[in-house]
């Protein structure tokens, strides 16, 4: 009999592509590649990473052909604009950031989106763009392109363009600037609309609850210190993102705790000169290399 496999779905290539593997490798899962690079599976799990065009991730999920997929929120808002997206997000995975926004040549005036009022929009995201310009009361036409969208308003294609902007070198070369944000987006875990079946049930919440904690420990810092009671108070207050520190009391010190707590946020000198006016002493900030909640 056939071992039951848990499948996720998985950009084949693009940028959330070599994320995605860090992720699941982080999580302990390691992946083998397969006999082609449609499949991957993971050496010490019975798991399957299919590895697809990132416009296919939705589809695969929702049809239950995988339980689990890992997307940009902008190519899964554009596919299902009408669904109940935070049913289908498992959680958001931190990377991948970028912003769907307007752009306009630089030699054209832009007074917010009523300037758009009449005009043609080149964009590879009209879902995504006519519920913006319902929702801001603007009526224009809009132009669907698969790709190279920049160019539209200097081939006489459309006036202005709504496309994704990370750095903005793209838009710059081609003598644009970006505007109005449309859309801010990240990559995202989605699970699909019934439950995996019994017997991965478990396995499916391993995997879950791993990718949580890879998530949950980027950035994240342990920070280990010392601190005078009397002004302990003062002390925690400084320490960045920290939720609940551990304070313990000093072997053979009354007037002395110790306070360990994790930050969430990055933790700068200047954060480590504060403690230490404020009367911590023996400061040490650690990498958290993996963590549960």
């Amino acid at each position: 009999m056939t071992e039951p496999r848990l499948r996720i779905a998985v950009q084949k290539s693009g940028r959330l592509a070599d994320r995605s593997l860090e992720l699941i490798s982080g999580a302990g899962l390691r992946v083998m590649k397969g006999i082609n690079d449609l499949l991957y599976r993971i050496e010490n799990q019975p798991i399957d990473l299919l590895r697809v065009r990132d416009d296919d991730i939705p589809t695969f999920v929702a049809d239950n052909v995988a339980e689990l997929g890992i997307v940009g929120l902008n190519v899964l808002q554009e596919h299902f604009p009408d669904a109940d997206l935070e049913s289908m997000i498992v959680m958001r995975l931190g990377f991948g950031g970028c912003t769907l926004k307007i752009a306009v040549p630089n030699d054209v005036a832009y007074d917010g989106p009523q300037s758009l009022e009449g005009k043609r929009i080149a964009t590879s995201y009209p879902n995504i763009l006519g519920r913006w310009l319902k929702d801001k009361g603007v009526k224009a036409e809009i132009v669907e392109m698969r790709g190279a969208v920049e160019v539209a308003p200097r081939m006489k294609i459309a006036h202005a363009i709504c496309d994704l902007v990370s750095t903005g070198a793209t838009l710059e070369a081609n003598g644009m600037r970006a505007t109005d944000l449309v859309l801010k987006s990240e990559a995202v875990l989605i699970k699909a609309p019934h439950a995996p079946p019994p017997e991965l049930a478990h396995l499916y919440d391993i995997v879950v609850r791993r990718f949580d904690g890879v998530v949950a420990s980027t950035g994240a810092k342990y920070v280990m210190l010392n601190a005078p009671k009397a002004h302990l108070d003062d002390i925690i207050k400084l320490i960045p993102g920290a939720d609940g520190p551990t304070i313990m009391q000093l072997a053979g010190r009354d007037d002395t705790v110790a306070v360990h707590a994790v930050c969430q946020e990055n933790v700068f000198w200047e954060t480590l000169d504060k403690l230490k006016a404020a009367g911590a002493s023996a400061i040490l900030v650690l990498p958290i290399e993996k963590m549960m909640k």
